[in-house]
Formats: C-alpha cells, sequence, structure tokens
C-alpha cells in the first residue's frame, strides 16, 4: 500500500482523477492566422488629440484633452477636460499639441503613450 502511494506521487501529479481529460484544444482564430506567424490581430487602440501641460518627469507628460458633450437637460454644449499621463520618447514641451495611444501599463497611471507632436508650441 505505502509503495502504490510512493508511485503516485513519483509521478509528478500526472495522473488522471474523475472528471479530468486530457483533450487537446485548438486556439487559433477562426480566420486561420496563426499567432506564432506575426499574423495576429489586435484590437483597436483608442487614440486621442490634446495639448501638454506638464513636462516636469523624465519621459513622461501630462496631456490635456477636451472633448463637448451635449447636456441632457438643456441641449447645450459643455466642454469637458480629462488629462492623461503618457510616456514620451519624443521630447514634447508644454504647449505641444500631441497624438497619444493606449497602451500597456507603464506604471501605476501611466497608460498612454505619445505617437506624434501633430504642432510644437510657440516659442
Amino acid at each position: 500500500m505505502a509503495e502504490e502511494n510512493q508511485e503516485e506521487s513519483n509521478t509528478g501529479g500526472e495522473t488522471t482523477g474523475k472528471g479530468s481529460t486530457n483533450v487537446a484544444v485548438d486556439r487559433t482564430p477562426p480566420d486561420g492566422t496563426d499567432n506564432a506567424g506575426g499574423g495576429a490581430r489586435r484590437a483597436h487602440r483608442s487614440q486621442k488629440v490634446g495639448s501638454v501641460v506638464s513636462d516636469k518627469m523624465q519621459k513622461t507628460v501630462v496631456v490635456r484633452v477636451d472633448r463637448l458633450v451635449r447636456h441632457t437637460k438643456y441641449r447645450r454644449y459643455v466642454r469637458r477636460t480629462s488629462k492623461f499621463m503618457a510616456h514620451d520618447e519624443l521630447g514634447s514641451t508644454i504647449g505641444d499639441k500631441v497624438r497619444i495611444v493606449e497602451t500597456r501599463p507603464m506604471s501605476a497611471r501611466k497608460r498612454w503613450r505619445v505617437i506624434e507632436i501633430v504642432q510644437k508650441a510657440a516659442k
């Protein structure tokens, strides 16, 4: 009895118990593209255009994005502002108009990346 338990423990937990099955699952997308070949499709990443309001950090800028939303009761357009922290390898400065794109989390609050300086600030 002790020998049987020892043999089961030596197999590394590969024993198949009740309800466990070893079935190969095909993880290729239905369109036939293979992920290993570089043909993986990525979801559309959101892009925004805004102006740089702070460049005091290293390789990070704060971008202010303005948008107009229609007020539900008064039917007037109201300006709403959002600030995003973005990773900046291009060296943008305060007042520059930049395009930012969603990316993986780079720090606790930084989830955007500067991809283009649309317009440099007047000096």
